[in-house]
């Protein structure tokens, strides 16, 4: 939930980049990170394992100009993917403003994609919140795989329900920086709505 300080007169939001193992959320808050001015961004944290990349989160604190006169800024998150750290997912998710749903887009993720989904209803369900009406923007990345194992776009649209949940949806290839940034531009513009 969002923390408003009305002494400072900052909004503070946070926002979790979400799926399963291996789809780009790191890299998604890499790029960013390398990206935006040194002024307006705190120091990216990971904390990595032997056998993850990220074991629980990077924490990366943006501003992103005034809402009402308040200044936003938001904290971005990634969860670890692979299965068996549900629980740090949990932890993490817990008070979320938002989330980027991350999907990878080779045929054979799929199922992953889905499954991790159903875990994210669930999860934010668990938290006493509506799943239908949470802020969520899905990316669909790496749609620089070869096209015999590209997922279709209408393929990942019907089995992650984006035309019956409304959610914006954009294509990306994190590790080019292609779409990173109209992502998280999406997901702010409905976090802030939500607000």
């Amino acid at each position: 939930m969002a923390l408003i300080n009305v002494a400072a007169r900052e909004i503070h939001c946070k926002i979790v980049y979400y799926g399963p193992g291996m789809c780009g959320k790191t890299t998604n808050l890499q790029y960013i990170h390398s990206q935006v001015p040194k002024e307006v961004k705190g120091d990216l944290l990971s904390i990595a394992t032997e056998t993850e990349r990220t074991l629980f989160f990077d924490f990366l604190p943006l501003d992103l100009g005034k809402v009402r006169g308040f200044q936003t800024r938001f904290h971005l998150y990634t969860v670890p993917g692979q299965v068996l750290y549900e629980r740090t997912r949990v932890a993490v998710l817990n008070g979320a403003d938002g989330v980027v749903f991350v999907a990878d887009s080779h045929k054979n993720k799929m199922q992953e994609n889905i499954n991790s989904l159903r875990e994210l209803a669930q999860n934010i369900t668990r938290q006493n919140k509506r799943f239908a009406d949470f802020p969520i923007v899905l990316q669909y990345n790496k749609r620089d795989l070869p096209p015999d194992v590209l997922a279709p776009v209408a393929m990942m649209d019907h089995f992650l329900g984006v035309t019956k949940m409304n959610w914006p949806r954009i294509e990306a290839i994190a590790t080019k920086g292609v779409g990173v940034f109209e992502t998280l531009r999406a997901i702010s513009r409905v976090v802030i709505s939500k607000l």
